[in-house]
């Protein structure tokens, strides 16, 4: 009886390892050395109708979950050329009570213990839990053959000093994006009728609900779906070392956008590591292609079912690699390796004369660094003062960046969208950097100093007034600028204006008027920048909106070459440079400024221009 007996509990135990050894064999597949790929992976050819399996992915706290699926068939080409989904229907376990949710991208599907891909598509409002799921042969190609480098920038780009003038201080180009621009695709979602990849929560600590519902339209457009905050801001922590139990398959993995007072962070599944190499979500995040982000370990709060797009909601927790690719069957990462970040750092004096200092980092990314920006400035003013009516907010700051001169930032903001026009101030002169494609163009900081006050200290330029109109060159004349306040009150600064005593006799023009009127390149339809310094130096360069500038001009013929106009040029000049073979611009006239000034600044930021004409005499 007593060997039975122990026979028996020999027989259980091995029976109870066993068991262990088959629930951990999703695990240990996606820790082993690469190399014999098809002993863990169920190749497609092999997929048949019929197939029951299981998947993957956490629905609380940091363990992943099993439940049942049963696949449906295959969809050759159904997300590009050579790019399959294998369609499957979910079924047990919490999925019962979830569907198909969004942040379960990723999520590995096994079948008799192989690797067979990941939950990444689902059709809106369906009434079952169908879904798409990538092979896992796809996955791994795409990003194990022929690993790009990022490559050099090549030729910088064109660009225009009207439209970079513009754009940087223009409303029009920081109000959030309409709905009625969201895509056709995105509409057509709505109907249920497309395959569509699963949307990835995003996640906001420590950003307003003002602020994410101005800015929704354009994250969801992205395939982004925000999500209320799950926890608080942390501390900027450094980076940390991965064990074995660190992104598994099936675990819940968060690409963090911004770190620190504010927090963003994409949530998605691990479908599967080898080694040191993490692939997830098995589609597109951004499709940014080579990329640079924060990869973090994460806990599931909760799963919201919702009738609308059941969405989880997932808290980062230490950062432990980089996702360093972005491409049409999913992400990439490295376990060890540190993304290259941006700190912010914003000191802020409210209206009510309160201190405050937030600091932040965030990603380094052609696309995503000007629109993080953008909402964290718009955050931090509109978090801490009125939302509605005029205010005045003053900025000063740099953007540094690393071997050149910084680019200086003075700004006085007046009227309702003062917030999102400091923000825009900031944000669409560092997206002109990253446009340039200069590979020596890499922003180390940026340092800004905001102060709010209530109320629009604003006024309008009605006219000017001389007191002559014939004056010989060298001569001294007194311009009049007559300005009204939003209040009705009139003011007036007198301003002298010597003429340059080689100007020869003819008629001069006085122009008075805010930066973005006078910008004296504006004239020029393209430039293309030699180099870095060129570019930060041309932005620095820039006439402010807030100030007004003096400008005494004549005209004569001339060209444009490169970022320079040249004046009075001979006729024999102006013929060549009017050939087809010429690298310079040909202009019928050019309006040479032959005296300016920057005024000095006034209490009322005063917007306009006004001219006048005088005529030098002999």
């Amino acid at each position: 009886m007593y060997k039975l007996s122990r026979l028996k509990s020999l027989a259980l135990l091995v029976a109870a390892l066993a068991a262990f050894a088959q629930a951990q064999l999703p695990a240990a597949s996606a820790l082993a050395a690469s190399g014999n790929n098809s002993s863990r992976f169920l190749p497609l050819s092999d997929i048949k109708e019929g197939m029951h399996g299981v998947a993957r992915t956490v629905f609380r706290g940091s363990t992943a979950e099993e439940f049942n699926v049963e696949i449906l068939g295959v969809l050759p080409g159904a997300i590009g050329p050579q790019q399959d989904l294998i369609i499957g229907r979910l079924s047990g376990g919490p999925a019962e009570r979830t569907s198909v949710f969004a942040g379960m991208s990723g999520s590995p599907v096994y079948i008799d213990g192989k690797l067979v891909g990941a939950i990444s598509y689902s059709f809106p409002f369906s009434k079952e839990p169908i879904c798409g799921i990538t092979p896992i042969e796809q996955m791994v190609a795409i990003f194990e053959k022929n690993q790009p480098v990022k490559a050099s920038s090549g030729e910088p780009r064109a660009m225009s000093f009207a439209e970079l003038a513009s754009a940087v201080w223009s409303p029009e180009r920081l109000a959030p994006m309409s709905s009625s621009t969201l895509s056709n695709s995105r509409l057509a979602a709505v109907t249920g009728g497309s395959l569509q990849p699963i949307a990835t929560p995003l996640t906001f600590s420590g950003i307003s609900q003002t602020v994410l519902d101005q800015f929704a339209p354009q994250l969801m457009d992205a395939g982004l779906l925000p999500v209320a905050s799950a926890g608080g801001a942390a501390a900027i922590t450094p980076m940390k070392t991965s064990d074995p139990n660190t992104l598994v398959g099936g675990t819940s993995v968060s690409m963090e956008l911004a770190r620190g007072d504010y927090s963003i962070a994409a949530s998605g599944t691990v479908t599967y590591r080898d080694g040191n190499k993490i692939y997830a979500f098995g589609h597109p995040f951004l499709a940014l292609g080579i990329s640079d982000l924060p990869m973090s370990e994460s806990h599931v709060v909760t799963v919201i079912p919702n009738v609308n797009n059941s969405f989880k909601l997932a808290v980062p927790d230490s950062m432990v690699g980089s996702m360093t690719q972005d491409r049409a069957t999913g992400v990439f990462g490295q376990l060890g390796q540190a993304p290259k970040m941006i700190p912010v750092k914003i000191n802020l004096e409210t209206s009510r004369g309160q201190q405050k200092t937030l600091n932040f980092e965030i990603v380094n990314d052609d696309f995503l660094t000007p629109l993080l920006l953008n909402i964290g400035i718009y955050n931090s003013l509109l978090a801490n003062e009125r939302g509605l009516g005029d205010s005045t907010i003053e900025l000063s700051g740099e953007v540094d960046i690393k071997g050149n001169q910084p680019i200086k930032l003075d700004r006085r903001l007046v009227g309702g969208q003062a917030a999102q026009l400091a923000a825009g101030a900031v944000a669409i002169p560092v997206n002109a950097l990253f446009r340039s494609r200069f590979d020596d163009l890499t922003v180390s900081g940026i340092t800004l100093n905001l102060r709010s006050f209530d109320g629009a200290k604003a006024a309008s330029l009605e006219r000017l007034a001389v007191d002559r109109t014939q004056v010989k060159a060298g001569e001294t004349v007194e311009v009049q600028a007559f300005a009204r306040t939003v209040g009705g009150k009139i003011f007036v600064q007198r301003i002298p204006v010597t003429i340059p005593a080689d100007t020869p006799a003819g008629a001069v023009t006085i122009i008075v008027g805010d930066g973005n009127a006078v910008q004296e390149k504006a004239a020029i339809q393209e430039f293309i920048p030699k180099n870095a310094a060129e570019l930060i130096s041309t932005i620095n360069q820039l006439k402010m909106p807030d100030r007004l500038y003096l400008q005494a001009a004549r005209t004569t013929n001339g060209a444009v070459i490169g970022v320079s106009e040249m004046p009075n040029l001979p006729p024999s000049v102006l013929a060549a440079l009017n050939s087809d073979r010429s690298v310079g611009t040909y202009k019928p006239y050019v309006q040479t400024v032959i005296a300016e000034r920057e005024l000095p600044p006034a209490e009322f930021v005063i917007t306009g221009q006004q001219s006048l004409a005088i005529q030098v005499i002999k």
